[in-house]
């Protein structure tokens, strides 16, 4: 079995562990970031991590009510300049933990007096050495070239420090039960996927789009699909989609549309409709058939019960479809040519 397989599989078992191991660390953050009167989020983070601090910013906005900056390590490593973030819960995000440029704002952050903090997958590593918590993804080695356990582990970590925060039970639950979930689409889904993967194994691209909760698994499934498979993917806001980019579908294109059931639907609808008008391939993911309309193809995954843990099983269909297709397209994946698992930016 390829490692990208390998690694695909083990996640519910890392999804079912990861909130409990991390729990007595997290609440210690939350009481210190409340103690200090911490009114803002910073995050540092780079590719795939940095789609996991997407999902963030909206639990923390939605429960917490606390906004949260994506940062901009360039202004730190490159441009030399200075941003105060006393203030701030800094969380640097990577699954190596020895991005350099994110190291560099838990740094700057710390010598601030900001209260910081690591997620890794590496305690041993430069960040989280840094940073004064250590939030461990705890999934074991990644080999594989495409991040799949470790992204998945960072957004429920990240989600668990928001419910905490809130003082929310119910989705600390969701998040800490998410992993019965996760085997249940290994169990089930996988043929289906193959039998899609087959299907569309000469596509040249596709897009994909997703709203609120659901848009940084439009990015990240994007990723997943380009990365191991070489192809022209691209991950947009469904609410941004309208404003121009959507004007670049022409009949037969693929473009998968990310709408669980909730408040998000509606805008999901707005953009099947005129994908429709243009004849586009639709490929509705969603946890309720309902919301794929006649005309569309739907792919029903388990139901978590819990909007906000949609994303856990929603980013496995892409992984999975990015599997699928390596193997119907003879490719492997844990050979990327150009791409290294750690990567190391300034």
């Amino acid at each position: 079995m390829i490692n990208l397989e390998k690694e695909i599989r083990e996640q519910p078992a890392a999804l079912s562990r990861v909130v409990e191991n991390n729990l007595p660390v997290i609440r210690a953050l939350v009481a210190k970031a409340k103690e200090r009167g911490v009114k803002n989020v910073y995050f540092a983070a780079r590719g795939t991590s940095d789609h996991a601090c997407v999902y963030a910013q909206y639990l923390f906005g939605i429960f917490a009510g606390i906004p949260c900056t994506l940062g901009t390590p360039s202004v730190f490593t490159k441009y030399g300049a200075h941003v105060d973030l006393s203030d701030n819960l800094v969380i640097g995000v990577s699954q190596s933990g020895k991005a350099e440029d994110v190291l560099a704002v838990l740094e700057s952050a710390k010598a601030d007096g900001a209260i910081t903090a690591a997620v890794t997958n590496n305690p041993d590593s430069p960040m989280a050495g840094c940073a004064e918590y250590h939030l461990f993804c705890g999934c074991g080695h990644e080999a594989s070239i495409a991040a799949t356990k470790t992204f998945t582990t960072q957004m429920t970590i990240l989600g668990a420090i928001a419910a905490v925060w809130a003082g929310n039970d119910e989705l600390l639950a969701a998040l800490s039960s998410v992993g019965p979930k996760a085997q249940e689409m290994l169990d089930t889904k996988y043929d289906e996927i193959m039998a899609f993967a087959e299907a569309h194994q000469n596509i040249p691209g596709a897009i994909l789009l997703g709203r609120g909760i659901s848009y940084c698994i439009a990015l990240e499934g994007a990723l997943k699909m380009l990365e191991t498979n070489k192809l022209k993917m691209k991950g947009y806001p469904t609410s941004d989609f309208h404003h121009g980019p959507i004007a670049q579908v022409k009949p037969g294109d693929l473009v998968f549309v990310l709408s669980p059931k909730g408040p998000t639907a509606g805008d999901s609808a707005d953009i099947i409709a005129k994908l429709k008008n243009v004849e586009a391939d639709i490929v509705v993911v969603t946890n309720d058939a309902s919301e794929a309309p006649e005309g569309t193809t739907a792919v029903v995954l388990p139901d978590t019960g819990c909007e906000f843990t949609f994303p856990q099983i929603a980013v496995m269909f892409f992984q999975l479809l990015a599997c699928c297709m390596t193997i119907v397209r003879g490719i492997d994946p844990d050979k990327a040519g150009v791409i290294n698992k750690i990567t190391i930016t300034k």
